[in-house]
């Protein structure tokens, strides 16, 4: 495997030159840049330019509308709907997120269902913009079925991610983001395509025995995280995100996929918390004196911690070779007439 080092520079601009070449509008394009952008900064290569390709193909197929204008609506003082109008959730997900922060900071809670939208990101940033606001984070969604309930063999979840930040006065912000199977399907698929193995328990081939081939767990299935308790997780994330938002469980995301390789179309489910409301305005004090506890124990780290001093660095970042050329062909727009899924 061969990198090459780009800079933060440079790899904004590849991304916004793909997705302009691709039909996205200036909104869409501006708001997939600072997603792919911000996971490249943060070391999560997984979501970061690994992700173009099947944004792309989905631009391509016409699935995902690039022009897409969000629709934003309270149902309720707390409750935010966005519909992201066959649109990728960057966009729809930054036009929610003011209104959502509104209405906990007004009520002490908030909750926001994004539907008809297309997520292929990581889930911290959401949850990271509202601990920037002083306010608690959760945030969860589904996928396609890829991974099997504890016991089973099928899939039926999807990775079904979960989110959580917590804000720090003066501090830099709690934030998790974790798929509730036992690897992300995205680092499998890296590790498939660098001929590395993966750790026994993260899935099983196609005829239901572990493995630790990446491209036999491709093939077959992912194992949830934890055993039953993982499970439980993953059920839990495909209520709220398909049962709670009225969008798609993973199957029926999975049934209405155009199988392009990129995002299928989903729900999302965030909720924000003031704790100046629930708490009063001595929660960040009384918080911060269970900070030094938990960092006073040897061995311990915060997570999300070694993901913000990656952002702090100014070194280049590494880019696999063959990626960077795919993408580069992206930038070279099709014709008309050989655009997938047009007569």
């Amino acid at each position: 495997m061969a990198e090459i080092e780009l800079s933060l520079a440079e790899i904004e601009s590849l991304v916004e030159r793909v997705f302009k070449s691709n039909g996205c509008d200036d909104s869409n394009t501006e708001a997939l840049v600072r997603t792919v952008v911000s996971a490249e900064r943060d070391g999560c290569i997984s979501h970061g330019l690994f992700r173009v390709p099947g944004y792309v193909a989905s631009l391509r197929s016409r699935k995902v509308d690039g022009k897409a204008e969000p629709q934003v609506s309270k149902k309720t003082p707390a409750l935010i709907q966005v519909d992201g109008k066959s649109g990728f959730a960057p966009l729809a997900i930054e036009r929610g997120i003011p209104e959502l922060a509104s209405a906990a900071k007004l009520l002490g809670i908030g909750i926001m269902t994004i539907r008809n939208s297309h997520h292929f990101a990581a889930l911290w940033p959401e949850v990271e913009s509202l601990a920037s606001q002083q306010l608690i984070g959760i945030a969860c969604l589904n996928y396609m079925p890829v991974v099997a309930p504890f016991g089973g063999k099928a899939p039926l979840f999807g990775t079904n991610p979960i989110a959580f930040a917590w804000p720090r006065e003066n501090n830099t912000p709690l934030v998790f983001d974790m798929a509730t199977s036992a690897m992300a399907q995205g680092e499998v698929q890296i590790a498939d395509r660098d001929g590395l193995s993966v750790p026994l328990g993260t899935g099983l081939d196609a005829h239901g025995n572990m493995s630790t081939n990446p491209r036999d767990i491709l093939d077959g299935v992912l194992l949830p995280f934890g055993g039953y308790k993982g499970s439980a997780i993953a059920l839990m994330v495909e209520l709220l995100a398909a049962g709670a938002t009225g969008d798609h469980f993973s199957y029926e995301a999975e049934q209405a996929d155009n199988c392009d390789g990129g995002p299928p179309p989903g729900g999302e489910l965030i909720i924000a918390i003031s704790p100046e409301v629930t708490a009063g305005p001595d929660w960040s004090r009384h918080c911060e004196d269970f900070f030094t506890r938990f960092e006073a124990i040897d061995g311990t780290r915060l997570p999300g911690m070694r993901r913000h001093r990656l952002r702090d660095g100014t070194e280049n970042r590494c880019v696999n070779d063959l990626l960077l050329e795919r993408i580069e062909q992206l930038c070279r727009p099709v014709a008309q007439n050989d655009r997938p899924g047009l007569a």
